[in-house]
């Protein structure tokens, strides 16, 4: 250290008191390796105190008082002006050098804090919303969905229910979809297709009035099967709602009427999620339909679906039918006159 070497070689006289009941004698005061040396006159070690604990117990006075604690019991007198001065700097030179525990407990304490508000600002909020769709019930799912289904019903998407359509309805379900999902026309509200909890796909009545080739339909379907992978209808609801609507779910088990309403609202509005052009062709060839009518459908003059159009996995090979005739006839009637 620069500073203890500095006065390594200075000495001065002292008084030492070696404890409250010991008498005081003259000792020769030195500086050592980080200590303060006490000696006889003819250099005899008597103790060494550290100068990183070294205790000044009446700062400003004269002769100077230490101690080698904060005790006090054992002390030395100076009243060389040159020592006193020496003593001190190499003193603050050595607590200045030393760790600050305290300091780095703030910082620690301090980052902790980022990270907890991090974590519950950004990571907790999305966990949360994971872990309360994962453990609804599929049952539950579809009392939400069906839930949601009356409610856009009431803003004027009307379920089209005729008898006949709604079995050539199922069976374009059977042919495009899973067992598991619930496909419904809506006469009006849903733009093109939307999917809910419970396995649900809402059709607008154009998609399946408008055109004359049900693989368009069939298209539709496929593109909203994919958003509903890549997105979790119950999560996506829960997400769009808040984090309160999740904690309302899991204290609860439901899903409070004002959030289902808020949330219809906004998904009648919200614009379809684009799907990639690979993914929807993927589709097609694994149902062996064909792409370019729904390509067509989507452009006509099919400058912005080329790839579906020139990529069609059925070129060269007959794709199968998505419906008979007539029953896309009757599904094209399922809204009635």
């Amino acid at each position: 250290m620069t500073a203890l070497t500095q006065y390594q070689r200075l000495e001065s006289t002292g008084i030492w008191k070696a404890g409250q009941d010991e008498q005081r004698r003259d000792v020769v005061v030195s500086f050592g390796h980080a200590t303060l040396v006490l000696s006889t006159s003819n250099d005899k070690p008597l103790t060494h105190w550290s100068l990183a604990a070294l205790q000044r117990l009446n700062p400003g006075e004269r002769p100077a008082l230490f101690a080698p604690d904060t005790e006090g019991s054992e002390t030395l007198e100076i009243d060389d002006a040159d020592m006193i001065e020496a003593i001190g700097t190499v003193h603050k030179a050595i607590a200045k050098s030393k760790s600050h525990p305290g300091r780095l407990r703030h910082w620690l304490t301090g980052a902790g804090l980022v990270i907890g508000v991090s974590i519950c600002v950004f990571w907790l909020p999305d966990a949360l919303t994971r872990y309360a769709a994962s453990i609804v019930p599929p049952v539950k799912r579809v009392e939400i969905g069906t839930a949601l289904v009356d409610r856009i019903a009431r803003l004027g998407g009307t379920l089209c229910e005729s008898t006949y359509g709604v079995k050539a309805l199922n069976r374009l379900r059977e042919n495009v979809l899973g067992p598991n999902d619930r496909l419904a026309v809506v006469s009006e509200g849903v733009r093109t297709t939307v999917n809910l909890p419970g396995g649900y796909i809402l059709l607008n009545r154009r998609l399946v009035e408008d055109y004359e080739d049900p693989a368009v339909t069939a298209g539709y379907l496929l593109a909203e099967q994919w958003r509903r992978a890549q997105d979790e209808p119950l999560e996506r609801l829960l997400r769009t709602s808040g984090l309160g609507a999740t904690l309302h779910l899991m204290m609860t088990g439901d899903i409070a009427p004002q959030t289902l309403d808020t949330y219809v609202e906004a998904l009648l509005v919200s614009p379809s999620r684009p799907v990639p052009d690979e993914a929807l062709l993927s589709a097609f060839a694994s149902h062996n339909i064909s792409s370019a009518p729904f390509g067509y459908a989507v452009d006509v003059t099919g400058e912005t679906t080329l790839a579906l159009i020139e990529g069609d996995p059925t070129q060269g090979k007959t794709p199968d039918p998505v419906l008979t005739d007539g029953q896309w006839i009757t599904l094209q009637a399922i809204c009635g006159a």
